[in-house]
């Protein structure tokens, strides 16, 4: 086969939607963010367009290998349907049990019910349509109706259709504009940017196993003229070229062998070019070659799903001595309001009450619901990340603390040098909720301060694309996380809708400048640890916070240490 001569394990031009060869080129990522941030729960209608052959269908499968573990997809390939053979095939998707001959109300109430049982189950169901502008107007008011499924706080069902630039069409018809106005999100996806072809070139390559580029930039100048950076003609072409090279035993792709594949891709033939002494009969390389690329399109897509190995945080996790100690907190309950008065850490003469640090770090992962063995695990950090956190140690002072919002570990000394830790569960005010085994106590943060000189340990939760949950690639598995979170910032931060949609256009690095500037952080484009802990305090993450109330620090609030 021609890939075996280029030294390819696998053709690098299919055009089956395969996940792994999808080059996020900018307009790629948005389409994605767009599709990441719509199914946050809102319901609704998110609408992708684009031209034939611009990626839509891969972009709709990397999407459903990439959503988050809560959500079922239900996908219909063939719109022409009738709207009560849509909700059938919507019965079908959703495996609901139903007759064939049940009517369109019938069907609508099945529906009804399996959304209600998956919205008690914690589950959310989201419909995607491919070639939706083949759907007719009833059938898209049918699936109008279906959004009108909902309970108190949020719709059931979200729908996404993906389509022709006929679909934003007939969107805007009057009978159609009920449903316009619940679209959510929407996105029209333009063909690869000229500037952009060359490295969507090398990325389909190197999957496919080759490092180094075989496109002569002429070739690739051809290329672009003839595809008009289209996706489908780009590799439809590309294929016939790197055909035509091997028919001639030509390691490089010339602007003549992009030539005579375009012409040959749009069904013109152009005749044998002329061969070599001794060189293969390239008509019977193209036979064998329009057999290999129907197999190819037949088989079964399959997304190789890898996260790269991350180096912890050095945090040290071995016990420390300890020769003195802090005054006893009660051992009961108090019961008093004498007794309920936060214990000083002025005396040293009782032992036991500070932590070592490996049972300091089974406290801190006791809060946010890990059972952490030092024995089994020596290395608290390593653990962290099997069990989907981060570790992160810095120094500051309260006011750090504060703005990380995350339960802490905090390194003690006395005067005579001895060391020890205490977690810090909550803090509010003075009061400090400190975590023990023998259950949690209240005192003074003041007493804790003059044995502390600003050395703490926290927790965070890792991104998704970091703790091997969902995303296929970690360089795309950031951009698709960043983009659909950035969004959601956009949404909740800006000041207006001319400011949120001007930073949904930014790329993924000035989105997170931005953000860096507007939260205090240090603006280096990067999405560290300080970052996306804050970015989790903002969007309300589910997790641990050392703020009794938990809103995580607010969007107006500035203050904090930087990274």
């Amino acid at each position: 086969m021609y890939y075996d001569f280029f030294g390819f394990t696998e053709p690098p031009f299919s055009i089956a939607p395969d996940p792994r060869y999808l080059y996020l080129s900018g307009r790629h990522k948005e389409a994605l963010a767009h599709l990441m941030y719509g199914v946050q729960g809102q319901g609704g209608f998110i609408v992708i367009t684009g031209e034939v052959g611009t990626g839509k269908t891969t972009v709709s499968r990397c999407f459903i290998e990439n959503v988050p573990d809560h959500v079922d997809i239900a996908l219909i390939l063939n719109p022409r349907l009738s709207a009560r053979e849509l909700l059938s095939s919507i019965c079908d998707e959703l495996e609901i049990p139903h007759d064939i001959g049940a009517t369109i109300k019938q069907l609508v109430d099945l529906i009804n019910q399996d959304l209600l049982k998956a919205h008690a189950a914690g589950r959310h169901k989201v419909l995607m349509i491919d070639e939706a502008q083949n759907l007719s107007a009833d059938v898209l008011e049918q699936l109008r109706l279906l959004t009108n499924l909902e309970t108190a706080e949020k719709k059931l069902l979200q729908i996404v259709l993906l389509g022709q630039p006929e679909l934003q069409e007939m969107l805007a018809l009057p009978e159609l504009r009920q449903l316009n106005q619940r679209v959510t999100a929407r996105y029209h996806l333009d063909a690869i940017g000229k500037d952009e072809l060359p490295a969507y070139l090398r990325y389909r390559l190197s999957v496919a196993g080759m490092r180094g580029d075989i496109f002569s930039p002429r070739a690739v100048q051809r290329l672009y003229r003839e595809s008009h950076g289209i996706p489908r003609l780009i590799n439809l072409i590309s294929d016939r070229a790197l055909l035509g090279a091997y028919a001639e035993g030509e390691h490089d792709i010339t602007a003549d062998h992009v030539r005579h594949a375009a012409k040959e891709v749009r069904g013109h033939s152009v005749g044998p070019s002329p061969s070599r002494p001794g060189s293969p009969d390239r008509s019977q390389y193209l036979i064998v070659a329009a057999s290999v690329l129907v197999a190819i399109i037949g088989t079964a897509w399959l997304v190789e799903r890898w996260a790269p190995d991350e180096p912890a945080l050095p945090v040290q996790a071995t016990a420390e001595p300890l020769q003195g100690a802090i005054e006893r907190i009660g051992e009961e309950p108090a019961k008093t309001a004498q007794a309920a008065k936060p214990q000083t850490l002025a005396k040293l003469d009782v032992p036991g009450q500070l932590l070592d640090s490996p049972e300091a770090f089974r406290m801190l992962f006791g809060i946010w619901g890990r059972d952490y063995q030092p024995a089994e695990s020596p290395i608290a950090c390593d653990f962290a990340r099997e069990a989907g956190l981060g570790c992160l140690e810095r120094q500051g002072s309260r006011r750090s603390l504060e703005f990380l919002d995350r339960p802490a570990m905090l390194r003690l000394k006395d005067r005579a040098g001895n060391t020890g830790y205490v977690v810090i569960r909550q803090l509010s005010g003075d009061t400090a909720e400190i975590a023990l085994p023998s259950g949690n106590r209240e005192l003074s943060f003041a007493s804790i301060e003059p044995y502390w000189f600003g050395e703490y340990r926290v927790l965070w939760r890792l991104p998704e694309y970091l703790n091997g949950d969902g995303f296929y690639s970690a360089e795309n598995g950031q951009t698709l996380w960043l983009g659909a979170r950035m969004m959601e910032l956009a949404e909740a931060l800006s000041a207006s809708r001319q400011e949120s949609d001007r930073i949904k256009r930014m790329s993924s690095e000035e989105q997170v400048r931005w953000y860096q500037d507007l939260q205090g952080l240090t603006v280096d484009g990067i999405a560290g640890a300080m970052t996306v802990i804050q970015m989790n305090n903002d969007l309300g993450a589910p997790v641990p916070r050392l703020k009794p109330s938990g809103p995580g620090t607010g969007p107006g609030d500035r203050s904090g240490d930087r990274e």
